[in-house]
């Protein structure tokens, strides 16, 4: 009986309970290929479908794949080793074939082409039914909310409030001089549904809609029909642009319009040609959505009820707190605060309030965590995790990567129920699989690559790299007053633990028996704060590459951020499942928990609101090169080897890992022709932005693009598309710039300065160049942030001289006693000239006619080398004795594909052709740029591979 608790000479023991028995004996397993066949396998997977890039012909694949497995077969005679040279040529094949199979996305071109500007009756089934709440100070409308106005039809139904209905077309109105009847076509439509009255007033003013004009009632799997006028999301053509039209195509929309209430019909249910497949289809994917709404809707019903408005504002949630904890459990974001989410960007934190992939896996773990200690048998706890995490999948809209992480989330739990040594990284590796054969466009999504680098950093690098290191003296300090367990540690961790016991002893007999465990708890936390602070440094040096060439950013105090936030958030989360499901019964069950709610969800705010004040908590970065993702890539693979293979090998990695994010980070020489003078015209549809590059390497950039028109503030507000942020920025940075020397602004209409903000935090230009100050408030906001941001701003007017970069600039308008204290106009617009030897450009802006005579009447317009036309081509500008003087050789305009104003005029195009000048729209060439020369010589570039 005396040996029954003795260990033996390889540290086991006959103890009948092993989980006596701490984890500090347990032996870090060396990564091996017999230990994570399956992550070996889809590397190379992976690396199939990458070269599948190439196009590489389907039955070449298959004749591969046959003699491949045939020499894996025969290799498999003779050794193991040998086999594993064709066996990843396999996997490699076999990826390649999986992409070169996959269907290509819809296109949808056959709905598109009624995109015509014509109003046609189009019909089709409801698939989906979002409201767009009224405009609200500082309130955001999310583009992953699917919904941003472009024109202005939309901004009204923005700033009124609507339905955004999407439909699954089944006829759209076939209109000829003669007759018109419903042609069947299929597509997907999103239909922003606006009151008949009041509209035009609530664009302006931003007054909500009154009751009597109600919006109609639409549910899941009606047949509805409305006249449209059909509108295709611009398309920039510019690299690194993020593309709206791509986004919604991933959603099967084509196109949108914008319908008033009066004019929706629900139609018979015998006049739909939808097959039935089709319509469950459509119907349970609206009922996935009414539920999403329905959850958010009971969030909202407890904030408006008289038991939360009653508690004090620290304990109180208000409409933005229920905008952050509906993005969190349910994955609505439409009530997400701006100023908020910016803090939670800039922090690295905005992951903790969003519903992605990632609140799938922790929920998943939470629950499989909670059923383990619970003592429920395996089988039973991963059945248990998968149905309660589907459950909640379902709630948050079912979305494309909620979907792929619960399709990993099941594959891994069901690889490490049937796997005997229950590795992570090959159970991590089989989930991976599952998705890249069923869907390998994924592995080039962000989500995807994100997720699964998530799980190695955690799971292959921090986790051993803590059991190498300090995780055993944390599990020594249990069960610290069995001596037994001593016997089967290493000597070092078996002295710590006697450290611990006579600390332990000393300790109580001051402060009593109670007091025993006092010490070891101690350590016990302080060693697993140190754990949490291991996985935050070792993901954020791993998360640093994906989120440079996705985000652009380097969260600089992510770490010590989420270190915060994160054990609120533990706490929070559950308290707000509690709260959500108390309202169902009654608000004043749900009183307590919402109380305590609110208390965490402001300590949260509090945190990031006070870390994301400061300007170097989010830096914006340029995406590195290509080798350096290969070097990341392959330092992480040498990480996850070397923390398993000894200690020194892994104190190698903990050099490694940190030396790796900084040359992802590390600044890099910007792409520049050195000697000329680059003018650069940057597609951002109705707008206006210029790029220039002088021979010496300054930079200076004219306007930013922006929202068409004379659209109010307000109603700028409510799109979640920033041009600046997602066409002009993206432009920049892969152009490896960091920083701007000169931010011109040649006016305050919103198609030219709409954009300027976002550049002007991302790129902190030294000066901001203005002329005169008219009266608007975006301006004098803009005026504000450059002053926070320590950006000098400089106003110029016509006569004025300076050198810069190598270049001589001559101001040629506004008038040095010109001013406008009203809004805006075109003809406040500063016109410059810059020389650079015998090449020179005229920057025109959008100044008009009378601007120009002005020019012409004071002699400042001669003859050069490269002309931006005025105002887009209207025919207020480019007169005719303007352009004589000018005498350009070549000319570029911005304008929209397909405008409104019917950019650029004939006359204008007319004109310029007469001269013989080569014009360049970007409607039709997209980005443009222009090399001049000292020579007097200009080279135009054209980004072909733009569609």
């Amino acid at each position: 009986m005396r040996s029954a608790g003795r260990a033996t000479k390889t540290g086991r023991t006959n103890e009948p309970n092993p989980d006596l028995w701490p984890k500090a004996v347990a032996r870090v397993p060396q990564l091996k290929f017999r230990r994570a066949p399956l992550l070996t396998a889809v590397c190379w997977f992976a690396l199939g479908e990458v070269m599948a890039r190439n196009h590489a012909p389907t039955v070449i694949v298959l004749v591969a794949i046959s003699l491949l497995c045939g020499l894996t077969l025969a290799s498999l005679r003779w050794s193991f080793r040998i086999a594993i040279v064709p066996l990843a040529a396999v996997w490699m094949a076999l990826g390649l074939f999986c992409a070169e199979v996959q269907p290509a996305p819809p296109t949808q071109h056959a709905l598109k082409a009624y995109a015509d500007g014509l109003s046609r009756q189009v019909r089709g089934r409801v698939v989906r039914v979002r409201e767009l709440a009224p405009l609200q100070e500082n309130s955001d409308q999310d583009k992953e909310a699917g919904w941003w106005p472009e024109k202005e039809a939309d901004e009204e139904a923005a700033a009124i409030g609507a339905l955004s209905v999407d439909i699954q077309v089944d006829a759209v109105e076939e209109v000829t001089p003669d007759v018109a009847w419903m042609a069947p076509i299929k597509g997907g439509v999103r239909m922003n549904v606006v009151p008949d009255k009041l509209a035009t007033n609530a664009a302006v003013t931003g007054l909500a809609v009154s009751a009597s004009q109600p919006l109609p009632t639409l549910k899941c799997g009606d047949l509805v029909q409305a006249p449209m006028r059909l509108k295709v999301a611009e398309y920039y053509r510019d690299p690194g642009a993020w593309q709206y039209a791509d986004y919604l195509l991933a959603q099967e929309i084509g196109a949108h319009a914008s319908v008033r209430t009066s004019k929706v019909s629900v139609l018979d249910e015998s006049s739909s040609t939808l097959a039935t497949q089709s319509e469950r289809a459509a119907q349970w994917q609206c009922r996935i959505f009414a539920a999403q709404s329905w959850a958010s809707g009971r969030v909202l019903g407890y904030v408006h009820s008289k038991a939360n408005r009653g508690l004090p504002n620290i304990l109180r949630l208000s409409a933005d707190d229920a905008g952050m904890l509906n993005a969190m459990l349910f994955g609505d974001r439409a009530g997400l605060n701006k100023t908020q989410r910016v803090g939670f960007e800039r922090t690295g934190s905005f992951h903790l309030f969003v519903v992605s992939g990632m609140h799938v896996g922790l929920l998943a773990g939470l629950v499989f965590w909670l059923a383990r200690r619970l003592r429920l048998h395996d089988w039973l706890a991963t059945s248990l995790t998968i149905a309660l995490t589907f459950g909640y999948a379902l709630l948050t809209g079912f979305g494309a990567p909620v979907q792929r992480a619960l399709f990993m989330t099941t594959v891994f739990l069901m690889a490490r129920l049937l796997s005997r040594d229950r590795n992570v990284l090959n159970a991590l590796g089989a989930a991976a699989l599952a998705v890249l054969v069923l869907s390998p466009s994924a592995l080039f999504e962000a989500s995807f690559q994100m997720t699964f680098l998530a799980i190695v950093a955690i799971g292959g690098i921090a986790i051993p790299l803590g059991e190498r290191s300090f995780l055993p003296y944390a599990n020594a300090a249990e069960n610290l007053w069995d001596k037994w367990i001593d016997t089967g540690l290493p000597p070092q961790v078996a002295q710590f633990r006697l450290m611990l016991r006579m600390g332990s002893a000393a300790i109580a007999k001051v402060l009593g028996q109670w007091s025993s465990e006092l010490l070891p708890t101690l350590i016990r936390c302080s060693l697993w704060a140190l754990e949490l602070s291991l996985i935050g440094v070792v993901a954020e040096m791993v998360m640093v590459l994906p989120m440079a060439v996705y985000f652009h950013r380097a969260t600089m105090f992510a770490v010590p951020t989420n270190m915060l936030s994160v054990p609120l958030v533990a706490i929070l989360a559950p308290t707000a499942v509690v709260t959500f499901c108390a309202s169902l019964i009654s608000p004043l069950l749900a009183l307590l928990p919402g109380a305590m709610t609110a208390l965490l969800l402001h300590g949260v705010a509090g945190v990031i609101g006070h870390v994301s004040a400061v300007h170097a908590a989010d830096l914006r970065v340029p995406a590195p090169a290509w080798w350096v993702a290969i070097l990341a890539i392959i330092a992480w693979t040498f990480s996850c080897w070397a923390v398993r293979r000894s200690r020194n090998w892994a104190s190698a990695a903990v050099v490694v890992l940190p030396l790796v994010a900084l040359i992802v980070l590390w600044p890099e020489h910007s792409i520049v022709s050195p000697g000329m003078m680059e003018v650069t015209a940057i597609d951002v549809g109705q707008g206006d932005s210029i790029f220039i590059v002088s021979p010496d390497g300054a930079t200076m950039l004219i306007d930013a693009g922006g929202p068409v028109g004379a659209v109010t503030e307000a109603a700028e507000a409510t799109s979640r598309f920033d041009v600046g942020e997602e066409v002009v920025s993206p432009y920049l940075w892969s152009r490896r710039f960091r920083r701007l020397d000169v931010l011109a602004l040649s006016h305050a209409h919103s198609d030219h300065m709409g954009g300027m903000p976002a550049v002007l935090r991302n790129f902190r230009p030294r000066e901001l160049w203005v002329s005169i100050d008219p009266n608007s408030d975006a301006y004098r906001s803009l005026l504000d942030e450059a002053k926070d941001l320590g950006v000098t701003v400089r106003h110029f007017y016509a006569g004025t001289q300076l050198a810069w970069g190598g270049t001589q600039i001559t101001m040629l308008a506004p008038e040095a006693g010109y001013v406008n204290p009203r809004e805006p106009i075109n003809n406040d617009s500063l016109v410059m000239r810059m020389q650079y030897g015998e090449a020179s450009v005229l920057l025109e802006g959008d100044a008009e006619a009378p601007s120009e005579r002005e020019m012409l009447s004071h002699g400042r317009v001669s003859p050069v080398t490269l002309l931006k036309i005025g105002h887009h081509g209207s025919r207020t500008s480019t007169t005719q004795e303007f352009f004589a003087a000018a005498a350009p050789k070549d000319a570029v305009v911005s304008v929209g594909k397909g405008n409104t104003f019917g950019h650029p005029r004939y006359e204008v195009i007319e004109r310029i052709a007469d001269a013989r000048t080569k014009l360049y729209r970007t409607d039709e060439f997209g980005l443009t740029t222009f090399l001049l020369g000292r020579d007097g010589k200009i080279r135009e570039l054209v980004d072909a591979s733009n569609p």
